[in-house]
Formats: structure tokens, C-alpha cells, sequence
């Protein structure tokens, strides 16, 4: 017998073609409350057909905190645990009993394994700690996008962890994320002080290929006292530099990602970076120390920080080439095997391979 009274609770809009696989994925809860934005598909009907409680909403102007809010609200106070999905994330299942026994009397938030993105062989690409899992009381969400919860309950707030939860993400790419830029800037104009939506709102810049406001909302970023998390910081700083690269100015570039490294010398991001900027410039000393000192470290963050393309095939190819161009055909064809078998479906990464092989054979036929 169940020890909790569990609810999922999501807000959505023309979500038809998800409605079975999320409800498939939620239903280990009690019960599921959805608010919709403004369908104009099937997508309540195909919800409450398979049991969903659905609200139809409206929120103009348009905020992701006043949204989760309202949805939020039509969760009866009885439950114990609420747990918020959208319709394009699917839990592994069993997540019901591993959250049971990860939940205590103490427990306020609940940590999970959440796998934003894949890669191309279906692999987990960014993948960290999410907590959307929360008490019934005591909470609310607050920012108009990247929104968050936040606690004001009487008892102390306690966060537990169960990373053995895992829930994976597969967004729609047909969506337009137009309307986040706006948001951001509503966002940082209600909270200067906020650190996190300043980052973002340089990052979302950054998306747009707006280089100069992307440079000085990162930069206002770390000029920020409670900016402290260097992780964030390193990642603001690739930003700058990948800015100053599109501006065609390599010198701030590279020099923004050496600062980066000094930040955060134990994440491979900033080092995979360098070695993508010194490629690009064919100084391949450059890119083999980088990538050197990229594959020492093995252990991937569990942080919405990490880049799925720093632990792909990419630091093995890169180290390849630059040890090809150094003469370095053994490591080389090695280095390249390894990126080969990591991404089996790449020709240039597969000929590559055969020319590296080649090159070997070569050499050692000439001794």
C-alpha cells in the first residue's frame, strides 16, 4: 500500500500527439491535473480520455510562473507529493516506488536524473539533477520563464535525492522559442539581482547572434556578487568567448577561455572549447594539450552546465587530427579508431580513420 498520495500536474498546449506517451508515463501517479494554455487540437479530449483532469486557462500576458501556478492550484490539498512534467517528457518506468522510498517526513524538494537532450545515436546528451518534484504546500513558482520554485513553508526546507528517477526529455523541435527572449528581459527587469536569469538571458543573446548584448549581459553576470558558482561562471565566459569568435576577434576569444579554465579547471567544457578555437587556427599543439587535458578528467557533472559535445566523439577526433598534423600517426590512428567506433555513422570521422591508418601503415613499412 502506497504511503503517499502522489499527483503530476503540467500545463500544455496542441500537445495532441503526446497525450498517450505522457499519460502512459504518468500514470503510475494518483492522479494527473493538467491545465491547458489554449488547445486547438484533441489534445484535452485525448487527455481526459485516458483519465486527466483538465482545466482550460488563460494567461495574457503570457508567463511560465503564472501558468505552472494555476496549474499547480487545481491539485487537491490532500496530496502529499506533486511532481510537474510537461507533455514532452516521458519517466522511466518504476519511478513511483523508487520516489516513495526516497521521500521522507522531512523531505520538502526531490532530485532526479533529467536527460534534456540526446544525441544523435540515441545516446543521453545533457543530462542533470532536476527538482521539479516537491510537497504540496508551502511552494510556488516565480520568474516569467526558466521558472522556478520557491519555498516559504514553516517546516525547514530539505532536498532529497534519487538519481536512479530519470526523466527524459523530447521536445517538439517544431516549437518556436521566440517568445523566451522577451520573457528573459521581463524576467531580469522584476530581479536585477538575480544571477541565474542574468546568465540566461546573455546565453538566450547568444542563441539570437546578439554578440554585443550577449557580451555585456555575461559580463554583467560575473560582475554580480552572488554570481559565485563557477561552473556558471566558466559557462558564461565560453559564452563571451564564442561571442568575440563570431565577431571574428580570436585574441578576446581565446583569452576569455583561458579565464574560463582558471574558473573551472575540472570540467572538460572550457578545455574542449579551446581546442575547437586552436583547430580552427590549426595550432595543433594547442588542440592536443587541450584535448590532453579534456580526457584526464572522466567524470561528467550532473549539471544543466555540461555540453553534450565535450563527451562525444569530438575531443577523441580533434586529438586525433592535431596528433595526424604533429606526425603522431600510432596515437593518431588510435585516437581516431576511438572516435570512429563512438560515432560509427560519421564518413568524415570514418575516412579520416582510413587515412590515419594508411599514414601508420606507411610509416611503418618505411622502417
Amino acid at each position: 500500500m502506497s504511503r503517499y498520495k502522489v499527483a503530476v500536474y503540467a500545463i500544455c498546449k496542441n500537445e495532441e500527439k503526446f497525450a498517450d506517451r505522457w499519460m502512459n508515463s504518468m500514470c503510475e501517479a494518483d492522479e494527473i491535473y493538467v491545465a491547458d494554455t489554449g488547445s486547438s487540437d484533441g489534445t484535452m479530449r485525448a487527455l481526459r480520455e485516458r483519465g486527466a483532469n483538465v482545466n482550460k486557462i488563460s494567461v495574457r500576458p503570457w508567463r511560465f510562473d503564472t501558468a505552472r501556478n494555476m496549474s499547480l492550484s487545481f491539485v487537491p490539498d490532500d496530496v502529499d507529493i506533486c511532481v510537474c512534467t510537461d507533455l514532452d517528457e516521458v519517466f522511466e518506468p518504476g519511478w513511483r516506488k523508487l520516489l516513495e522510498e526516497a521521500w521522507t517526513a522531512r523531505t520538502t524538494q526531490l532530485r532526479y536524473t533529467y536527460t534534456w537532450s540526446f544525441n544523435s545515436d540515441g545516446s543521453p546528451g545533457v543530462t542533470f539533477l532536476y527538482e521539479k518534484i516537491h510537497a504540496r504546500n508551502g511552494f510556488k513558482w516565480v520568474h516569467p520563464v526558466h521558472e522556478i520554485l520557491e519555498y516559504s513553508g514553516t517546516a525547514p526546507e530539505h532536498k532529497s535525492a534519487e538519481p536512479r528517477i530519470h526523466l527524459n526529455h523530447y521536445p517538439d523541435p517544431s516549437k518556436p522559442r521566440g517568445q523566451y527572449l522577451p520573457l528573459l528581459e521581463l524576467s531580469v527587469e522584476e530581479a536585477p539581482d538575480d544571477d541565474r536569469n542574468m546568465h540566461y538571458l546573455g546565453r538566450e543573446y547568444m542563441f539570437y547572434g546578439m554578440w554585443d548584448k550577449c557580451i555585456a549581459a555575461l559580463k554583467r553576470h560575473l560582475s554580480m556578487p552572488s554570481a559565485d558558482w563557477a561552473d556558471e561562471r566558466c559557462a558564461s565566459m565560453r559564452f563571451i568567448s564564442r561571442a568575440y569568435k563570431a565577431k571574428g576577434n580570436n585574441y578576446e576569444a581565446m583569452r576569455w577561455l583561458y579565464r574560463a579554465i582558471a574558473e573551472a579547471p575540472y570540467l572538460r567544457e572550457p578545455y574542449v572549447e579551446m581546442a575547437v578555437l586552436a583547430y580552427t587556427l590549426s595550432d595543433w599543439q594547442c588542440v592536443l594539450h587541450m584535448t590532453d587535458e579534456a580526457l584526464k578528467i572522466t567524470e561528467r557533472p550532473m549539471s544543466y552546465i555540461n555540453e553534450a559535445f565535450c563527451w562525444d566523439s569530438t575531443v577523441y577526433d580533434l586529438s586525433s587530427l592535431a596528433c595526424y598534423h604533429l606526425g603522431m600517426y600510432s596515437r593518431a590512428e588510435e585516437l581516431a579508431r576511438i572516435a570512429a567506433d563512438m560515432s560509427p555513422d560519421d564518413e568524415r570521422i570514418q575516412r579520416n580513420l582510413e587515412i590515419m591508418s594508411a599514414a601508420l601503415n606507411a610509416e611503418t613499412a618505411a622502417v
